[in-house]
């Protein structure tokens, strides 16, 4: 989405105290951001610090360093005219009976609004999205992925089938990939939204560590199956899946296009080709995002369209 971007960065007024005692250092990257606290009040533990809902990274006594996707530690969004801005708030949670009092600091990123960028569209369950002469889909699946599901209520445990595709039409052939999935309680992600992350780190299936998720064997290079163990998240709620879906070229897999599922007793596993697993050892630790193109561009290697699917039900196994 931030591809074509190119970025600055607004400083909100900031009282004179916060002049005096520290300095922040914000760097606004089209895909994730950096911020670098320095604090000179001996008193304060920079352990406290908090951008949205994030922990440092990395701090020390004098410092808390930042460095963060733009979708995640709850950035707010906001379109207006040809502006597209993120804001945050760094704050400092007083520990009791501390001489330093709690703060809070605005962050803000503003860009250019890129030209290919629209609004999230919502439509339950099935959901079909649109981009040049590219369709996306991703569906609800029964059992063995030969049809839609029967029902939207999953109990807990129990396996939900996810598929997506795209259609590719006058295309060469292309590899869908899933870069990103989280559910949430809200079919637009806001800052209160209750989340729990399935996808991160650009294609690694985190969930997959602690259940029985996985990507599956692909069938089509331009379909993605996912089965995805029932968590335990907003149990009798509505729940809505939200997805980054990418196609690329099928040539163009490094650390940032990828599909790794986590193996026990074997760690992390490229799903299609294990024999380059490599690419996915920065599942651990962070995989570095870089621009992706428009296909109509030239030299260029792939797109992506954001989707949501649901509302589905996770049920509690004693309803």
């Amino acid at each position: 989405m931030m591809a074509s971007l190119w970025f600055c960065v607004l400083f909100w007024g900031l009282v004179a105290a916060f002049l005096v005692n520290a300095e922040m250092k914000l760097d606004c990257r089209p895909d994730y951001v950096t911020l670098v606290w320095k604090e000179s009040r001996s008193q304060a533990d920079t352990a406290l610090f908090r951008l949205g809902s994030c922990f440092p990274n990395s701090f020390t006594a004098g410092e808390a360093i930042f460095s963060v996707e733009l979708d995640d530690c709850n950035f707010r969004r906001m379109v207006t005219g040809n502006n597209l801005t993120y804001t945050n708030e760094l704050t400092y949670s007083s520990a009791s009976g501390s001489v330093v009092p709690p703060s809070t600091y605005p962050v803000v990123c503003r860009y250019d609004r890129p030209q290919d960028w629209y609004p999230l569209v919502y439509d339950p369950v099935f959901n079909t999205y649109g981009q040049e002469d590219l369709v996306f889909h991703m569906e609800l699946m029964n059992d063995d992925f030969s049809g839609p599901a029967e029902s939207t209520s999953f109990p807990l445990g129990s396996l939900i089938h996810i598929t997506a595709s795209v259609e590719q039409q006058n295309h060469q052939p292309l590899l869908l990939l899933l870069d990103k999935c989280i559910a949430a309680t809200t079919p637009e992600l806001q800052p209160d939204s209750y989340l729990y992350p399935i996808i991160t780190n650009k294609g690694c299936l985190v969930d997959s560590k602690v259940t029985r998720s996985k990507f599956e064997p692909r069938q089509k290079t331009s379909e993605l199956n996912l089965s995805l163990q029932a968590f335990r998240f907003a149990v009798g709620e509505a729940v809505f899946i939200h997805c980054n879906l990418v196609a690329w070229d099928p040539n163009g897999l490094d650390k940032t296009k990828k599909a790794c599922n986590y193996v026990d007793n074997q760690g992390w596993e490229l799903l299609d080709n294990p024999s380059y697993s490599s690419l996915c050892d920065c599942c651990e630790s962070r995989c570095r995002s870089r621009k992706t193109r428009s296909l109509g561009s030239s030299g260029s290697h792939g797109v992506e369209q954001r989707a949501v699917l649901g509302p589905l039900t996770i049920i509690g196994l004693n309803s």
